[in-house]
């Protein structure tokens, strides 16, 4: 191999690195309602899920998130046709905090040796069905960055989904659909999560004044999403995995006022509130 040939892979492999969106990826199989063939084919199936999200440019604007993302597949059954074999699964998607997305039933197509290609235009059903909550996940964490900052990410999986409704491999499309509308319009969490994030930074560099308003803003965000969409999966799961750094640092800042607004709001882990505010000066 010549140097310039050497160099060039190289140099490929670092762009493909640093362009790169997702980071650490886990993926759990549990494949004990499949036959041994139907096993065996899905030998190579991990590490080909693994390096779709590694390998693929999901967003030219955002190259540096490192997004630690979790999948756990179930599946419940293969049929075959000629020398095709579709599987039937459920899947779990996680970036381990609070995007949490589970399927209830996927459907798709898997041959050994083949490989995994995101195009929107091409449909494709199991890389459309990855990318789509490759999108979601992307653009709930682009959303800590930046106002509304997943609006590109989320219009991307409408189109993922509208090409899935319209395919022969239909099923649980529409559901999909209905999912990142639900999400990309609850303005009340998009907004919630971004002034959480920035407060959660002034609180580390010690700015506490700009903290307690960001804090501030976020309750409000919060309590529009309860308005808006009632009791809602993803903004309840949020205040799960957030809950007890809440408390806490309210508690901390002796801001009592805000750890009884929280409690208000969030009655899951009203436990967790009234533990904090007993130990509080009244």
């Amino acid at each position: 191999m010549s140097k310039l040939h050497y160099l060039i892979i190289i140099i490929a492999l670092l762009s493909t690195s640093l362009s790169a969106q997702f980071g650490s990826v886990k993926i759990e199989f549990d494949d004990r309602l499949l036959r041994s063939d139907e096993k065996y084919d899905l030998i190579n199936l991990k590490e080909d899920i693994r390096q779709f999200f590694i390998n693929t440019a999901w967003d030219k604007d955002y190259s540096d998130l490192n997004i630690p993302l979790h999948i756990q597949i179930v599946f419940e059954g293969a049929a075959s046709k000629g020398n095709v074999k579709t599987y039937l699964c459920k899947a779990l998607f996680s970036n381990g905090s609070e995007l949490r997305y589970f399927d209830t039933g996927a459907q798709f197509f898997y041959s050994p040796g083949s490989s995994l290609y995101f195009d929107l235009v091409l449909f494709e059903p199991l890389s459309a069905f990855l990318a789509f909550y490759a999108h979601l996940i992307l653009a709930g964490v682009i959303d800590t960055y930046d106002y509304r900052g997943g609006n590109a990410a989320y219009e991307v999986a409408r189109e993922i989904g509208l090409r899935g409704a319209s395919s022969e491999y239909q099923k649980g499309w529409n559901s999909r659909m209905s999912l990142v509308d639900d999400i990309s319009k609850n303005s009340g969490l998009r907004d919630a999560r971004l002034s959480y994030y920035i407060g959660k930074d002034l609180l580390n560099e010690g700015n506490i004044e700009e903290s307690i308003k960001e804090f501030n803003s976020m309750l409000d965000y919060l309590e529009k999403s309860y308005t808006d969409f009632g009791r809602e999966q993803s903004t309840q799961y949020f205040m799960k995995i957030h809950s007890g750094f809440l408390a806490e640092t309210f508690s901390k800042l002796g801001r009592r006022d805000l750890l009884i607004d929280l409690k208000q709001l969030d009655h899951d882990n009203n436990e967790l509130y009234k533990l904090y505010l007993d130990k509080m000066p009244k």
